[in-house]
């Protein structure tokens, strides 16, 4: 890995450079071909496929061919437990429901309260249950369809998980896990057994339908290593390779590197559960700003929008593709102030978190209809 950034499924350090991180992780990159192929099927491209915030891909191009040829697929992705839904986890929410709805195929969704636990440990497992639940909330709220949404919360769904897991663990051995997650003599031997419950899901459409079907994987890059054990196992266990497409990492507000993150502090980290006005003082006290040290310079020079977190922000955010480009030609010509740009973020994020809020309130109601059990 370079050494000027850093990314595993727990932290996601500096600047990252995704050409090299493709390299480095064996992915590809989607292709101009393969985006016209699923806008084919889909009529149009979500905004995150067209400005190629998903980017990367493990075996959608074989997914698509076998698609084309009437075979199902099914989407899996999930959520770490361990704090309050903050606007990184929603982007690859978002892209999922926009996927469930083209292709009208149902989602299994894990909610890894065990892996917390035992990654985490000031966590207990009662917190750890209680995020999964309040998480579950956010995810019902973006409107995904409960006739073909399942959350597993996997201490729950531990019959039905268990089995699957010792299966693909008695397919890995403790020098894989060592080479692919960085464990050592410390690591806790939970975590060296987790990874096979976080494959377990890949399987478990096959499993309960009885159908060999290929699942696919909407989630940002750092979480790629889990799916490398997962594809290694598959052929041994009869299974289709779980597919996958990964997107950038939504910024920290405070800068350019890295990702949001909990553990990164409060103050570079937007939660659904914020009010109005601490987003509002998030965004203006500490995003980071593209803009020239004074008005007079900005008004002539203009401001950078391709540093500015403000603009990069609005880029995951902001669906209509006029709009964003009047926004960065505007800020980049010094039309726009920094502080202007700002607003327009802060507009986009309540109105959003306002609507959002309501939803949550309203799925309460709804999460039975959701949970898998065994």
């Amino acid at each position: 890995m370079a050494k000027d950034f850093i990314v595993t499924p727990w932290e996601v350090k500096g600047e990252v450079d995704y050409d090299k991180l493709v390299e480095q992780f064996g992915t590809s990159i989607i292709s101009d071909d393969l985006i016209n192929k699923i806008k084919k099927h889909t009529g149009k491209l979500h905004y995150m496929l067209r400005r190629k915030i998903f980017f990367s891909h493990r075996d959608l191009d074989i997914l698509m061919k076998e698609y084309e040829q009437g075979k199902k697929f099914a989407l899996y992705t999930g959520r770490g437990p361990s704090g309050h839904t903050h606007m990184g986890h929603l982007i690859p929410w978002i892209f999922t429901k926009w996927l469930q709805d083209a292709f009208d195929i149902p989602l299994y969704f894990q909610m890894t309260d065990d892996e917390k636990f035992l990654c985490k440990p000031k966590l207990t497992q009662e917190e750890t249950k209680k995020f999964s639940y309040e998480n579950a909330l956010d995810l019902i709220a973006l409107g995904f369809n409960p006739k073909k949404t399942f959350i597993i919360i996997d201490t729950e769904y531990s019959k039905t998980l268990y089995n699957i897991a010792i299966q693909v663990a008695k397919k890995v051995t403790a020098s894989n896990a060592k080479a692919v997650f960085g464990f050592t003599n410390e690591t806790n031997i939970g975590m060296y057994f987790w990874p096979a419950v976080q494959a377990a899901p890949c399987f478990l459409p096959s499993i309960l339908s009885g159908e060999k079907i290929r699942t696919l994987i909407p989630a940002a890059i750092d979480q790629d290593p889990y799916w490398r054990i997962a594809r290694d196992v598959a052929p041994k266990l009869g299974y289709p390779k779980t597919a996958a497409i990964h997107c950038t990492f939504l910024p920290a507000l405070t800068g350019p590197k890295g990702k949001m993150s909990t553990s990164e502090g409060m103050q570079s980290t937007i939660f659904t559960t914020d009010d109005e006005k601490t987003v509002r003082n998030k965004i203006m006290k500490y995003a980071f700003s593209g803009g020239k040290d004074t008005l007079k310079e900005h008004r002539k020079h203009g401001g950078n929008p391709d540093i500015d977190i403000s603009y990069r922000w609005l880029r995951f955010l902001e669906d209509n593709d006029k709009k964003l480009k009047k926004i960065y030609d505007d800020y980049k010509s010094g039309k726009l102030l920094s502080g202007e740009l700002k607003q327009i973020l802060v507009d986009k994020l309540n109105n959003f978190l306002k609507k959002h809020r309501e939803k949550k309130e309203k799925a309460k109601k709804q999460l039975d209809k959701f949970i898998l059990k065994d």
